[in-house]
């Protein structure tokens, strides 16, 4: 038990690292229908997979907004990961490089709802301040 416990302290100190506010929101909203998979959320890739060596966190989220964007299905879940990215200091031009990329590998359709999806984070953004323009 003790290790569970603290893979979802290592994990929720990773998420409020990353992802801030939103991603606690989208916890607090599984806390009354699935309470596991909130914890899942948080131990699993929070946890364990961005804790490993080898990458650091702008290109696990770089991979991440790839790979949600390629997934064409997933736009929540991207418009997390895009603040994410933002916040441990990717830049609006590498994220809109990195979706326009997916267009040759996921199609043309993917790559348009992740851009819209990216242009509605950064307007949200830039509605705070201009603190992460490229």
């Amino acid at each position: 038990m003790r290790e569970e416990e603290d893979r979802f302290i290592i994990g929720l100190a990773m998420l409020r690292q990353i992802d801030g506010e939103a991603g606690e929101r989208v916890i607090d909203a599984l806390k009354d229908i699935a309470p596991d998979l909130a914890r899942y959320t948080i131990e699993f890739p929070f946890g364990d997979v961005y804790q490993r060596p080898g990458l650091d966190l702008r290109s696990r989220e770089i991979a991440t907004v790839a790979a949600l964007t390629a997934l064409g299905t997933a736009q929540p879940q991207l418009k997390v990961h895009i603040h994410g990215a933002l916040n441990v200091g990717c830049t609006r031009t590498a994220i809109v490089e990195t979706i326009i990329q997916m267009a040759v590998y996921a199609g043309f359709p993917a790559a348009l709802n992740g851009m819209f999806t990216a242009k509605e984070v950064f307007a949200e953004r830039d509605k705070k301040g201009p603190a992460d323009k490229p």
